[in-house]
């Protein structure tokens, strides 16, 4: 007479493989009788334990479940070499638990040099719009400079009667902007200098910034910083120079204005 009751609960034990050696062998031994309503109940217990692999977290396992599930596959082989041959060493449950395991690992570690990757990207992105945002509030905060120059009482108006397509407004505290209407642009790489003049005699000519017309032949141009002090300026000059400008002009002033 088969007596089931007393394996009922071990079932699923047997499967993961976590049963004593003795509950082992009683199972093993009730097994060997024959009996069909045990095996299939068995047989549905590794079915069981095969599916939870694939229904475990996407994380990668700890060091101490990969340590206990090796040590598992280690002694179910150790076992099925001293067992009879026409058994398998080690289970296809645990093949497919093993293959879960490393499968898990693979892909935690994609996962994160995925997002490495995303975070970087993320990162240069930012960077590029807080450049762009930085690169807007100068040219604002120049757009803002130059209006208080053109606009300013307190401004000095330098033009050249011989060249009035031309003409610099000087604020002795914010600076100089150059201005210009349908201006012919040098030829080839050329470009056009600002030069200050020196009012103590013998000076040379201090160099300052270059300058293209656009498209239009329109030019707008602010010297923050001139190099030198209005009050120590006699003239402002333009020439035509190397891209780049010059240390020292090497071509005939196109352009003098006074500053009085």
């Amino acid at each position: 007479m088969k007596n089931c009751d007393q394996f009922r609960e071990l079932f699923e034990a047997y499967a993961l493989g976590s049963l004593d050696a003795a509950e082992r062998a009683a199972l093993e031994a009730h097994l060997a009788t024959g009996c069909q309503d045990c095996a299939k109940s068995v047989e549905e217990a590794r079915w069981l334990v095969s599916q939870l692999a694939y229904l475990a977290p996407q994380a990668a396992p700890s060091d101490m479940l990969k340590g206990r599930l090796m040590q598992t596959v280690r002694t179910e082989a150790q076992a099925a070499k001293q067992s009879a041959p026409a058994k398998s060493a080690i289970p296809m449950w645990m093949w497919a638990g093993v293959a879960a395991l490393i499968l898990f690992s693979v892909y935690s570690g994609w996962q994160t040099e995925q997002l490495r990757r995303d975070i970087r990207s993320t990162n240069n992105r930012a960077a590029a719009i807080l450049q762009q945002l930085q690169d807007l509030e100068a040219q604002l905060e120049s757009a803002r400079r130059e209006a208080v120059i053109l606009t300013d009482p307190a401004s000095v108006k330098i033009v050249d009667p011989k060249n009035p397509g031309m003409e610099a407004v000087w604020h002795s505290k914010l600076g100089i902007v150059l201005t210009g209407q349908k201006v012919t642009a040098p030829a080839g790489n050329r470009v056009f200098q600002l030069w200050l003049i020196p009012r103590a005699p013998g000076a040379k000519p201090i160099p300052s910034l270059v300058i293209r017309p656009d498209a239009e032949g329109k030019i707008v141009l602010l010297v923050a910083n001139p190099p030198d002090a209005m009050e120590a300026t006699k003239a402002l000059a333009i020439t035509e120079e190397p891209e780049g400008g010059s240390q020292a002009p090497t071509t005939a002033p196109s352009w003098v204005g006074s500053t009085g």
